[in-house]
């Protein structure tokens, strides 16, 4: 099988985030005008669709479950999985939660907590606004976020491996819109990959900042451009190294071992945290958050001018749409061998509860020690540690209040590299395989090192500009303008499931035998 590079999806990328680049670094206040202008418009003027997509998608998710669709093989009725199950549920959730959800948990609900909406009428620091706040954390963590991800990648898996179309995005467009949607190809895929690696880079930039806020506990001193600079070096040699390996060896064994840490982690602040107080807490504000959910998902806030749901809810469908297509590849691709209704619980179901669980012990943590002994002589005020230092150091300042904050503090350092270098291994893995052309569902699916290397290197390259010379806010907001084409690409490709919920016999296909099973190996 013969490779080549796609140069109309990734030189538009490369132009457009170089040009970024650039642009902030001549005229920061320019750059960050017109960001944030465009921000805002796509946020006024389509606050009602994000809402609306999200809460179709997770419906929709339920409708393919319970439907005969749900029976399909992925790779049709003979494929042999690519993956154990439990290596393959693994990677999925390390691959989404990443390292967002172990510092957001804790400072999150804090926000909700003392910041509620304005046209809630709830008083900043009541009972009412705790359950507020913890019911609103099952929104943003939980089934919705999910099924952003799982849908599309459902619907790539699919395609490529049942109906043998080729790596793209644009594939699952093609069973709706036939073969001419081909000639859009480079295009779809170019806005998409834009939407990933401006994603990345931001988050590698914020996770760079946590690091060193973290290092700089014990190393002293500041933040500089030159201690940035060694973080995000070290994280990109590991995840371009672990992406470059392959599936089965680096990102197989680095999400086994995050998923290990997060699990322990978990147990301990469970145990040693307010137990009881978490669990009474988790089980009445869940309670809330099923009770009003779709008033919840479709909070605009429209009719009193509220900024919120944009600052909040909507912020974060568009941060989740814009990594939708992209991270389906990735999803799709490990996926073949089980049938849609395995695909639909690792990959919506068990992460959801999961998050649920994880919000439960530590988003229940973090406003116990706000509620009960943020004004107490321990001073363990949290909000204002999350308004004067920054979201990354509420989860440290937690720890210090739990028994061996000595040894789990400097733990804590080691799992957010890890949880960020299992995330970001998969999406240079993805991202190599868009920009490489011959790619089919009987090949390896391994774009080859340099791809993986050139796109590592940008990542990292933007990333550090921006933290250590701009600021993230641009990137960050880079990032979110890819949330629209990227939810209307979405959007649209679920007509393929419509089209296969009422012909699911054109799924069943038997594949070319030509790619062995990696199942024995991996369980191995």
């Amino acid at each position: 099988m013969q490779t080549s590079l796609r140069p109309l999806v990734f030189w538009p990328t490369f132009l457009i985030l170089l040009g970024a680049v650039v642009a902030s670094y001549v005229d920061l206040d320019a750059f960050l005008a017109t960001a944030s202008a465009l921000n805002a418009a796509v946020l006024d003027n389509f606050s009602w669709l994000f809402s609306l997509g999200s809460l179709y998608l997770l419906i929709m998710a339920l409708i393919i479950y319970v439907s005969p669709l749900g029976r399909v093989r992925i790779g049709g009725a003979e494929a042999t999985p690519l993956l154990s199950p439990l290596r393959w549920f693994s990677i999925t959730l390390c691959t989404t939660l990443a390292v967002g959800v172990l510092f957001w948990t804790t400072a999150e609900p804090l926000y909700h907590y003392m910041e509620p909406p304005a046209s809630s009428g709830l008083e900043a620091g009541s009972s009412d606004a705790m359950l507020f706040a913890m019911s609103t954390m099952f929104l943003h963590w939980s089934f919705t976020p999910y099924a952003i991800y799982a849908v599309p990648a459902l619907i790539f898996a699919l395609a490529f491996y049942n109906l043998r179309l080729r790596f793209s995005i644009s594939s699952m467009l093609e069973p709706l819109f036939g073969p001419r949607v081909k000639r859009f190809a480079g295009l779809i895929d170019a806005v998409s990959l834009y939407a990933l690696v401006a994603g990345m880079a931001s988050s590698l930039g914020t996770g760079a900042l946590t690091l060193a806020g973290g290092v700089g506990q014990y190393l002293g001193g500041e933040t500089s451009p030159l201690r940035l600079g060694v973080i995000i070096a070290i994280i990109v040699v590991t995840f371009v190294l672990s992406a470059a390996s392959g599936l089965q060896k680096g990102i197989a064994r680095l999400s086994s071992l995050n998923a290990l840490l997060l699990l322990i982690l978990g147990i301990f602040v469970f145990v040693v945290g307010p137990t009881v107080f978490c669990l009474a807490l988790g089980v009445e504000s869940f309670g809330i958050y099923l009770d009003n959910f779709f008033t919840k998902s479709l909070f605009t806030g429209a009719a009193g001018s509220d900024q919120w749901p944009q600052w909040w809810s909507i912020f974060y469908w568009a941060v989740w749409f814009a990594w939708a297509p992209v991270a389906a590849l990735f999803l799709g691709k490990i996926s073949r061998g089980y049938t849609v209704r395995e695909f639909l619980r690792v990959n919506l179901l068990y992460p959801a509860l999961f998050a649920c669980v994880w919000i439960l012990i530590f988003s229940g943590t973090a406003l116990y020690f706000q509620s009960h002994l943020g004004a107490g002589e321990s001073g363990t005020d949290l909000y204002a540690i999350l308004d004067q230092r920054g979201v990354e150091n509420v989860l440290y300042e937690l720890f210090r209040h739990l028994p061996l904050s000595q040894v789990w503090v400097p733990l804590l350092l080691f799992i957010a590299y890890i949880s960020y270098v299992t995330a970001a291994d998969s999406q240079t893995d993805a991202i190599g395989n868009l920009c490489t052309r011959g790619l089919t569902a009987d090949s390896d699916l391994n774009a080859g090192v340099t791809m993986k290397v050139i796109w590592g290197v940008i990542v990292g390259l933007v990333s550090w500009v921006m933290v250590s010379f701009v600021g993230i806010d641009g990137i960050k907001m880079l990032s979110n303008l890819g949330g629209l084409p990227s939810m209307l690409i979405v959007l649209l490709a679920s007509g393929s499931l419509w089209v296969w919920l009422k012909h699911p016999e054109r799924l069943d296909v038997v594949p070319t035998p030509s790619t062995p099973s990696h199942a024995a190996k991996d369980k191995a």
